[in-house]
Parts: C-alpha cells; structure tokens; sequence
C-alpha cells in the first residue's frame, strides 16, 4: 500500500505528565510524521503526514504500552502546494494552542511508575 497524505485523530490514555512525556517522545521519534496535537485534556492525539494509518496506531502502542484508539483518518489526494497550506495551518494552530502544564501535580499515574 503506498503512503499518502493523511491526518489522524487518535484517542490515548494520557493520565499524568509522564503519559505525556512518553507519547511526545514515541511522536518524535516517528520520522514519517510531520506534525503532531497532543490534547492532554481530551486525550486525544491527532498527527499529519505520510504514513499508513494502522502501522502508526501500532508503532505507538509498542512505544508507549498504551491503548490506542483511531477515531478519524483523513487522506489528502491534492497537489503539493495545498499540502503545504494545511501544514502550516495545522502549525500555527499548534503555536496557538495554550499548552497547560500542572507543575504543582507531581504524582504520576501507577502505568507511569513502572
């Protein structure tokens, strides 16, 4: 199957800062994403770029030992320019977004401390 475009939403357990911190960390690690939204607060996980759907849901769990859940797949067939244009609106959207950070909240989920 050959990779296209795409954006997906998916829905992770994200439980405390070091849920986080392992989903960003499994996100960056994935060289065939080009952006990612974590949601903290919805848990919900949207990336875009040129992937295949299911290998991404699955390379997350291996990574993150969470449960991942696709809600949405959009693929885009359009031409390279308006590619480009949902990119960068996807990133200012991402720059927008108030990113809130509990730092009193020191405890960690029991997933987390193993």
């Amino acid at each position: 199957m050959t990779e296209r475009f795409c954006c997906m939403v998916m829905r992770i357990n994200i439980d405390c800062n070091g849920c986080y911190r392992k989903v960003r960390r499994a996100l960056l690690d994935m060289k065939e994403l080009e952006t990612h939204l974590i949601e903290k607060k919805q848990c919900r996980v949207s990336v875009c770029g040129k992937f295949n759907p299911r290998d991404v849901a699955i390379k997350i769990r291996k990574k993150t030992n969470r449960r991942v859940e696709i809600l949405e797949v959009q693929e885009l067939n359009i031409n390279d320019e308006q590619v480009h244009h949902e990119e960068k609106s996807l990133k200012t959207a991402s720059n927008t977004w108030n990113l809130e950070s509990n730092q009193t909240q020191i405890e960690t989920c029991l997933t987390c401390t193993y």
